[in-house]
């Protein structure tokens, strides 16, 4: 019953997270160690500076 509810509440928060446009660096590095393991990691505030510029751009070229 208690990984159930741990369970819900990772899938809850996770949820969240995307919901406010907040990336997920623990999903990122467990994709990296699994499907990548021979490139480099990105550090927190490398992956969140990345996320952020794909989500709102870096104001090149855009009018407003």
């Amino acid at each position: 019953m208690f990984s159930d509810l741990r369970q819900a509440g990772r899938y809850l928060g996770q949820t969240m997270r995307l919901m406010v446009g907040m990336p997920d660096y623990d999903a990122y590095v467990t994709h990296m160690q699994t499907t990548h393991p021979d490139q480099p990691m990105m550090t927190y505030a490398e992956f969140f500076r990345e996320r952020q510029e794909a989500r709102y751009g870096s104001g090149a070229g855009k009018c407003c």
